[in-house]
């Protein structure tokens, strides 16, 4: 069991915060929370263990006013709150771990309760793990020199730790400014390999156009020589 795994062990119900955004595991994501309900639910997990559930959910694509059971989310782990003198509060979060929402309990909260099973990636092999992740972090690093270049070498060169090809997927998925839905695609995947891959093909793309559009930029600054 990891380390993540050990520290939501013997939980089985999780407060819910549908939002029309997607965590991930490792990310950092600022919240304001002013909602009287979701006041109670800050309240609640700063007396507990801190945890609360993140579901991917708008109205709009849903003809329901929750997310459905079967749905995939994000557990957030509480690290800071900065409590205002009207009762709201800007916290920060991080991502910790998945969670399959499985159905909703009543225990007599004003906000959602739910029943969940929580889940990492299947074991796969790992010297196609360490060679496909080496893969991946070098591509990273492409794009984050070629983006600095872009920037005019100003501001700090972005980076990300060698990681655990899970953990790795995940810090560099957090890492661009993807859509919602290649998001969620990326945090339902139970496979390292593929969400590696998936990232491979996007960061390939990614690293050839901005190498090219900073050669492009440095030739213009020497006026082409």
């Amino acid at each position: 069991m990891s380390e993540v795994m050990d520290k939501i062990q013997g939980i089985d119900h999780l407060p819910i915060f549908p939002l029309p955004l997607v965590l991930l595991p490792n990310e950092l994501l600022p919240l304001h929370i002013f909602e009287p309900r979701y006041r109670q639910m800050l309240s609640d997990i700063q007396a507990g263990n801190r945890l609360f559930g993140i579901n991917f959910f708008t109205e709009e694509s849903s003809f329901d006013t929750k997310p459905e059971p079967g749905s995939v989310g994000c557990v957030a782990e509480l690290r800071d709150v900065q409590e205002l003198a009207d009762g709201r509060s800007n916290i920060v979060t991080s991502g910790l771990v998945r969670y399959r929402l499985l159905d909703y309990v009543d225990i007599g909260n004003p906000y959602l309760t739910a029943e969940v099973t929580f889940f990492e990636d299947e074991k796969q092999d790992d010297v196609i793990l360490r060679t496909i992740s080496e893969e991946i972090y070098g591509l990273f690093n492409r794009v984050a020199k070629a983006a600095f270049r872009l920037s005019g070498n100003r501001g700090e060169l972005p980076e990300v730790p060698m990681a655990e090809p899970e953990q790795l997927s995940f810090l560099v998925s957090a890492a661009f400014n993807f859509d919602n839905e290649l998001k969620n695609e990326l945090l339902r995947m139970t496979s390292t390999v593929e969400r590696l891959e998936r990232l491979k093909g996007i960061l390939v793309t990614a690293a050839d156009e901005m190498e090219s559009g900073a050669e492009i930029i440095k030739a213009a600054q020497t006026n082409g020589h």
